[in-house]
C-alpha cells in the first residue's frame, strides 16, 4: 500500500495518528486512542451485520478480547479508497501470535474456543449464514478430484506434481470415499439441523494466526481476532480446523492431539456424536483437495516448487494422520 492511499484511509477515522508499521497483510496503527490495526477485507456488505452482531453479542456475555471494528466518520464500518479498496479499522492488543511450538500456549488456545462456542450461541448468531451441509461440500470435493485426474492425464509432457498427484490419487481418493460412507452413517444430519436452528455459530478461522497472546507466559490470551468467516455450523468444526492446522506443522503428534482434545471438552464437554464428527472430518484428505483444487484454478504452465512441496507433503503425511485416527478414534484405513 502507497502512503497516500494509507493516509487517504486513516484521515476517514476520528484518531491522531502517531505511528505505523507493517504486519501480516495488515498496517498496525500508533493512535491517541490506542493500538488499532488496519486490514484489507473481502467480506461483503451484507455480512457486516451478522459480524458487528456477534461481536456485541460477545461484548454483552463479558467477552471483550476481540478486535472490534470502528466506526469511520461517515458511520460506516468499512473504508473504500479511491480504486475501490475495502477496508476495516479494528481495535488491536500488544502482544503476539500464538506459538504453534508451544504446547502450553495451543492448550490455552483451545480452551479459549471451549469457552467461545459456549458464548457463541443463540442470540445474534441467528444473523449469521448458514454452513454448507458436510456432505454436499464432500460430493463436491469428490467431483473436483476426478475432474483434475481427467485433466492430469491428459496433460503431456506432465511433470512432479502431476506424476505425484496420478499415482497417489487412488488411495487418496479411498479415504474421500470412506468419509462420505461414514458420514452417511453417523449421526451429522442431526448435529447440523441442531446447530442452525439453535444458531450456534462458529468462528470460521480459528488458527494460531487468529489467537493473540501476552508477553509474559502468565498473561494468557489478549485477544481473539478475525470472525469474518463466523457462521452457524457444528461447533466442533473450529476445533478440527484448529487441530489439523496444529498438527500439519507438528507431524501429527497423537499425545498433542489429545492433549488439545481434553483441553477443550474439560470446559465443553464433546459428545461421542461429536467425536464421530471430528473422526469423520480428519479420514477426508483436505489437504490433497485443496493442492489440487489449487493447481486447477492456477496457470498451470508453470508450476511452482511450493505447490509441489505441498503435495508431496499432503500424501506423506497421510501415514501420520493414520497413525493418529488409530491412537485417538481407533480407525484403521
Amino acid at each position: 500500500m502507497q502512503d497516500y492511499e494509507l493516509n487517504s484511509i486513516l484521515e476517514q477515522y476520528d484518531i491522531a495518528v502517531s505511528g505505523t508499521r507493517k504486519t501480516r497483510g495488515a498496517i498496525l496503527c500508533d493512535t491517541d486512542k490506542g493500538l488499532f490495526l488496519l486490514k484489507e477485507v473481502d467480506i461483503s456488505q451484507a455480512k457486516v451485520p451478522a459480524l458487528l452482531g456477534l461481536y456485541e453479542h460477545l461484548k454483552d456475555q463479558g467477552y471483550t478480547q476481540v478486535d472490534f471494528p470502528v466506526k469511520n466518520r461517515e458511520g460506516e464500518y468499512i473504508s473504500l479508497t479511491e480504486e475501490g479498496g475495502r477496508f476495516m479499522l479494528r481495535r488491536w492488543a500488544s502482544g503476539r501470535e500464538c506459538d504453534i511450538r508451544k504446547a502450553s500456549e495451543l492448550l490455552k488456545a483451545s480452551g479459549n474456543l471451549a469457552k467461545l462456542h459456549i458464548l457463541m450461541r443463540g442470540g445474534s448468531g441467528q444473523r449469521a449464514p448458514a454452513a454448507v451441509p458436510m456432505k454436499e461440500e464432500y460430493m463436491r470435493h469428490n467431483r473436483e478430484l476426478k475432474k483434475v485426474r481427467k485433466f492430469m492425464r491428459s496433460v503431456s509432457p506432465k511433470g512432479e506434481f502431476e506424476f505425484a498427484f496420478l499415482k497417489y490419487f487412488d488411495s487418496m481418493y479411498q479415504w474421500a470415499d470412506a468419509a462420505v460412507n461414514l458420514l452417511e452413517d453417523s449421526d451429522y444430519e442431526k448435529l447440523y439441523k441442531e446447530s442452525i436452528e439453535l444458531s450456534h455459530v462458529t468462528h470460521g478461522e480459528y488458527n494460531y494466526h487468529n489467537i493473540m497472546m501476552g508477553a509474559s507466559p502468565s498473561s494468557g490470551i489478549l485477544m481473539t481476532t478475525n470472525f469474518e468467516r463466523c457462521k452457524k455450523d457444528v461447533q466442533l468444526e473450529d476445533l478440527y480446523y484448529f487441530l489439523r492446522k496444529v498438527l500439519e506443522k507438528q507431524g501429527w503428534k497423537e499425545r498433542l492431539g489429545d492433549n488439545i482434545i481434553n483441553a477443550y471438552s474439560a470446559i465443553k464437554p464433546v459428545s461421542s456424536a461429536e467425536m464421530e464428527y471430528l473422526k469423520i472430518r480428519f479420514i477426508y484428505p483436505e489437504k490433497f483437495w485443496k493442492v489440487a483444487d489449487s493447481y486447477y484454478r492456477s496457470n498451470k504452465a508453470w508450476i511452482s516448487v511450493k505447490s509441489i512441496e505441498k503435495m508431496n507433503v499432503a500424501i506423506r503425511q497421510t501415514e501420520e494422520k493414520e497413525r493418529f485416527l488409530n491412537h485417538i478414534f481407533s480407525f484403521c484405513m
